[in-house]
Order: C-alpha cells, then sequence, then structure tokens
C-alpha cells in the first residue's frame, strides 16, 4: 500500500508527523505546490517527501486533511476515483447554520464527501478529536483510540490496519449512516478521548 496526505495545514502536518514517528513512508501535497509543500514539511524526516498533487493522488490510501468545504475542489482533481480509499477527516458541524443546510442538505458530511469522489471507497477516521488531542502523551502501555466508520468493510479493514501501525488503537464502527454518524461532528463520540490498554 502506499499513502499521501492532501494539506499541509495542522491536520495534514500532524497526520505527516505520525508517518515520521513510525518510518511509514508517505507523500504530501498541497494545493500551493511543491516548494510550498517542502517548506511545511521541513524536519518531518526522510519518510515524509513532498509531492505534487498529481502524484499524491496515485496513492492507495489518500488523507483528505482540508476543510470540508475544500474537499468538493480536491475531487474535483480527477473524474474517477476507482481503485482509491479516501480518508475523510473533515467535520462540517462548525459551519454557519445556512453553510450547512446548502451543503448537507439534511445529509452527512461523508455522505456528501461520498459523492464528490465517484468511484473511491470513502473512510471516515482521525476527525473525533482536534490535533492537539491526538497529539498528546498516552500513559505507558496504552494506544488512543481512533474510530472508523466506512460503507467498505475492506477499505475500513485497510485504514484499521494503518492506523495501528501509526501508533492508535482503531475501532470500527460499522457504516457511515449507523456508527458513522457517531463521529460527525457535535455527535457522541466526538471529543471523546480514549486510551486502550
Amino acid at each position: 500500500m502506499t499513502y499521501s496526505i492532501i494539506g499541509t495545514g495542522s491536520v495534514g502536518l500532524t497526520l505527516a508527523g505520525f508517518f515520521a514517528k513510525n518510518s511509514i513512508p508517505v507523500r504530501v501535497a498541497n494545493t500551493r505546490g511543491l516548494s510550498a509543500v517542502a517548506s511545511s514539511i521541513d524536519g518531518l524526516g526522510d519518510a515524509v517527501k513532498p509531492s505534487a498533487i498529481e502524484d499524491a493522488l496515485d496513492a492507495d490510501i489518500i488523507f483528505f486533511a482540508v476543510q470540508f468545504l475544500n474537499f468538493k475542489d480536491v475531487g474535483k482533481l480527477r473524474s474517477d476515483w476507482s481503485g482509491k480509499i479516501v480518508v475523510d477527516v473533515t467535520n462540517s458541524a462548525f459551519l454557519p447554520p445556512e453553510v450547512q443546510e446548502r451543503e448537507l442538505q439534511g445529509r452527512l458530511s461523508s455522505e456528501v464527501n461520498a459523492d464528490r469522489i465517484p468511484g473511491a471507497k470513502l473512510v471516515k477516521a482521525f476527525n473525533q478529536l482536534p490535533m492537539q488531542g491526538l497529539t498528546a502523551p498516552v500513559p505507558a502501555g496504552g494506544r488512543r483510540v481512533i474510530f472508523i466508520s466506512s460503507d467498505h468493510g475492506d477499505a475500513s479493514a485497510a485504514v484499521a490496519l494503518l492506523t495501528h501501525d501509526l501508533g492508535f488503537a482503531p475501532i470500527e464502527i460499522g457504516k457511515i449512516a449507523e456508527g458513522g454518524r457517531l463521529i460527525q461532528a457535535r455527535n457522541a463520540l466526538v471529543f471523546q478521548n480514549l486510551v486502550k490498554f
């Protein structure tokens, strides 16, 4: 499996840091170009490589570490996402109510985002905590829990395996409309900072 991260804000760089810490190769890209990426990831180590966005989209598992409103812009970079697993780390509930209504029309944000990457298998993960929560120290012998949801069991399992390799304790919670609803912002599992021993 190959991995990439689209976005070099706090979410993207935090995720890149976990890849670096565990020596798992990952390509990182943004819409501002290769030099902007290189300066953003400077110091993260050899596992984290700057990439043109077109090359980053060739990875098997792609983290969309962008704002919810920008997810559709990245989705438009390809007309067919077949064969790709896209990890949705966005949250929409902190948008103004009128924007939420316009963008979601009563649906969950991950259901909307899945439509924006035709052919891909969307997995919701790494969104239940702020980035400082993900990087906080964990007691010896413990792993921070990451909840994972997808309508595709194979994609969920692949992201769960990667999540474990990144140093976390993955818990798969089922399909987007079921368990995945619980990790949509403002719902029951958001901000639950759990450690598994």
